[in-house]
């Protein structure tokens, strides 16, 4: 018999259940609500997802304004700034916005965070629940150096902080309604190793039809 798992108690609540049962899908995902006070162990993250992580540029973050409402913002960087410093932490250096650090103001309130990875080549979604704290420059200043970097070479702005989020569970279901979709730096690389790929056809092409439009030009000379 299933277990209850993290995400499934963090998941799925008694209204979640009502939903399940008319759905007929409640056999299936039932099990994984928690039982008790047992909600599972903290989920770890495994090869394929913190590849995900660590190869994406763009994800989005969820925290919990006090009023009880949710905000969601977009994180954006070159590919390798969000880090994964181990199978239960996830940290980015936070880059400059527009400074009006709602996201930040509400993790001073109430630490819980949900962050939704998408890679759209694979399609393949990943949902994190998880912890998060703001560790500021001046308290932390190594940790946002080094997390400022991406690959050896500095992000384009000064970072005054970074989040640490404690993986709590994850989950990644479902492809179903996901596109295909390829960025720039892979479009322009298909289409380039097209190009190579029929060059010398196409240059072939080219010297043919220069010898058919001599011919056709010797044939229209009124000394042929």
């Amino acid at each position: 018999m299933r277990a209850p798992t993290r995400y499934g108690s963090i998941a799925f609540s008694a209204a979640t259940v009502g939903r399940q049962t008319a759905a007929g899908s409640i056999h299936r995902f039932g099990p994984l609500m928690a039982d008790g006070d047992d909600i599972g162990p903290v989920d770890e993250l495994d090869g394929r997802f913190t590849d995900l992580i660590r190869s994406t540029d763009s994800f989005f973050i969820a925290t919990v304004t006090p009023s009880g409402w949710p905000y969601i913002q977009h994180r954006g960087g070159p590919p390798g700034f969000v880090h994964v410093l181990d199978t239960s932490t996830i940290a980015w250096a936070d880059l400059p916005g527009n400074r009006q650090l709602v996201t930040t103001a509400n993790l001073d309130v109430d630490d819980r965070v949900a962050l939704f990875f998408l890679d759209h080549l694979t399609r393949t979604r990943l949902k994190v629940f998880g912890r998060a704290r703001v560790a500021e420059r001046t308290d932390e200043p190594d940790l946002v150096e080094q997390l400022s970097t991406v690959g050896g070479v500095p992000l384009r702005a000064r970072c005054e902080r970074a989040l640490v989020v404690r993986v709590e569970a994850f989950d990644s279901n479902c492809r179903g309604s996901i596109p295909v979709k390829y960025d720039a730096a892979r479009t322009e690389e298909r289409i380039r190793l097209m190009r190579e790929a029929f060059t010398d056809e196409i240059d072939e092409l080219r010297a043919r039809n220069r010898e058919l439009e001599a011919e056709i030009a010797r044939l229209r000379s009124p000394n042929a």
